[in-house]
C-alpha cells in the first residue's frame, strides 16, 4: 500500500502563491506516476497536473504556464507549486498515486486552497 499526505494549503489572496507538498510512504518503488487533482463545490474532481516516475509531465489546460509539479525522489515528494492563483482555483486538492494509468494506488486526505478576490 501506499501512503500520501498533502500540506501546504490555505488562504491567500488573487495573484498569490502556494506550494502544496505530498509525502509518499510504503510502497512507493511500485509507483507509476503522482499528480494533483481538485474538487470545488458542487464540482466534480478534476486533474490538475501529474508527474510520471521518469519525470513526464501534464497539466490541465486551466493551470498552464502558472502551476509547476515536480518531485523529489529522494524525499519521496511531489510539490505543486501555484503562481498568479486565481479565485477560480479555489478547491480542495488531492494527491494521487498510480500504479499504472488505469489503476490508483492511494489518494491523499486533501488539502484546502483559497484563493480571495
Amino acid at each position: 500500500q501506499v501512503q500520501l499526505v498533502e500540506s501546504g494549503g490555505g488562504l491567500v489572496q488573487d495573484g498569490g502563491s502556494l506550494r502544496l507538498s505530498c509525502a509518499a510512504s510504503g510502497n512507493i518503488f511500485s509507483i507509476y506516476a503522482m499528480g494533483w487533482y481538485r474538487q470545488a463545490p458542487g464540482k466534480q474532481r478534476e486533474l490538475v497536473a501529474t508527474i510520471t516516475n521518469s519525470g513526464s509531465t501534464n497539466y490541465a489546460d486551466s493551470v498552464k504556464g502558472r502551476f509547476t509539479i515536480s518531485r523529489d525522489n529522494a524525499k519521496n515528494t511531489v510539490y505543486l507549486l501555484m503562481n498568479s492563483l486565481k479565485p477560480e482555483d479555489t478547491a480542495v486538492y488531492y494527491c494521487n498515486a498510480r500504479y499504472s494509468l488505469a489503476v490508483v494506488a492511494s489518494w491523499g486526505q486533501g488539502t484546502q486552497v483559497t484563493v480571495s478576490s
